[in-house]
């Protein structure tokens, strides 16, 4: 009994906290059940790698624009106002392919704004918002937390909505599964309401935060970090889940992808959040680098089913050992800059204009790529340059030192 009134009680002391990861937990589910679909569902429309690609292009062009609108009103207005318009914009994409059908895929690049402003307003807000929750000795706990409902939502979302695809006709069951995301995304927009309004004061100064990096080596290897983190996912996060309905010619093994990994993912993140320590976040990081980057040789010779079940596997391990002493650093280089408490929202969005700035240069180079040779035989070796990326984080983050 006691026990559980101290689980209460810890609880309302970090209501905040809790409402933050629900709305996390949320937004993982929406996405779980449609992200990798939709690129899917775009190839299936268009069957063109070039459209594909412009497509993301326009996701990580527009998202980094939007970062700044952002930034600026929640640096005058509130930052969970920006939040609830991030949900709100995610869930006007959803209306927009479902009410527009065909017509959606003649406007590739407008299609994909939509969804890169929604990510921008999203992730700005819910960024600023884990900086001022959270505190040094709660962030490894919340991220590992936010990890785990994501591996959880990943568990539930692709296999239901590979089933669901599979088992309907034409694009009825895409429908299904994107008005799902809509409901979800509304419900998170009514829980935004529940978070204490967080104003801020003083003028929106990004180019202070740029010049911070000449003064600051700590502010300027994490951006270099983010940059190579943002060069590996612009390419990946389309083209893994295209190259596995190649192989297999049905969603439902996107679904059995996902949930093997989601499930990998679970344990992963449970294990990074409880015993990776502040003191081995260096090795923690390069481990998971290298396990990325090694799991990149399973996608550029001889593709098989079997092959991607692995790798869905391994980066489900990669990534949460990476990941969770990686953004704990990344807050905690924020933390100890130069006006941080007044500039905290315009170091988030530098942060973001780096990893976008990484994204936008992986999708240009594969466009560039697919331009000039032959897709399926060049696309192979293009991922094994970008999917250095999160390897030489390593390289960048070990010349990091922080005041205890």
């Amino acid at each position: 009994m006691n026990r559980w009134k101290r689980i209460i009680a810890h609880i309302r002391a970090h209501r905040q906290l809790f409402l933050l990861l629900a709305i996390g937990g949320l937004y993982s589910l929406s996405i779980a059940l449609s992200n990798t679909f939709v690129n899917v569902y775009v190839w299936k429309k268009v069957n063109s790698f070039h459209a594909l690609g412009v497509y993301n292009l326009a996701i990580v062009t527009w998202q980094p624009l939007a970062f700044i609108v952002a930034g600026q009103i929640a640096k005058k207005i509130d930052r969970v106002i920006v939040l609830r318009m991030g949900v709100t914009f995610l869930a006007l994409f959803f209306l927009v392919v479902l009410f527009s059908g065909n017509k959606a895929m003649n406007h590739l690049f407008l299609l994909g704004g939509l969804l890169g402003v929604g990510y921008g307003f999203y992730w700005l807000a819910f960024n600023v918002l884990t900086f001022e929750i959270t505190e040094p000795s709660t962030r490894d706990l919340f991220n590992g937390l936010l990890g785990a409902m994501t591996s959880v939502a990943g568990m539930i979302g692709p296999p239901l909505a590979g089933w669901v695809i599979a088992s309907s006709e034409k694009f009825t069951g895409y429908m299904a599964i994107f008005l799902a995301s809509l409901c979800l995304f509304l419900v998170a927009v009514i829980l935004s309401f529940f978070l204490h309004r967080r104003g801020s004061s003083g003028r929106f100064a990004l180019r202070p935060v740029y010049d911070e990096r000449k003064k600051n080596k700590n502010w300027r290897m994490i951006t270099n970090a983010h940059f190579f983190q943002g060069f590996r996912e612009g390419t990946f996060v389309f083209i893994v889940s295209i190259f596995l309905f190649m192989a297999t010619g049905t969603e439902k093994a996107l679904g059995v992808f996902g949930l093997i990994n989601a499930i990998v993912s679970f344990m992963t993140y449970s294990f990074a959040s409880k015993y990776i320590k502040r003191q081995w976040r260096l090795r923690a990081i390069l481990f998971g680098g290298l396990l990325l980057y090694a799991s990149v040789f399973l996608l550029v010779f001889d593709l098989s089913y079997t092959k991607l079940m692995i790798y869905g596997a391994l980066i489900a391990i990669g990534y949460p050992i990476l990941l969770v002493p990686y953004l704990s650093l990344t807050f905690d280089v924020i933390g100890q800059s130069n006006q941080a408490k007044e500039w905290r929202i315009e170091y988030i969005v530098m942060r973001e204009l780096f990893l976008n700035g990484g994204r936008a240069t992986s999708v240009l180079l594969f466009l560039l790529t697919i331009t000039l040779f032959d897709a399926k035989e060049a696309i192979p070796s293009l991922m094994l340059i970008v999917g250095t990326g999160h390897f030489i984080i390593y390289f960048f983050v070990r010349r990091i030192q922080l005041s205890m």
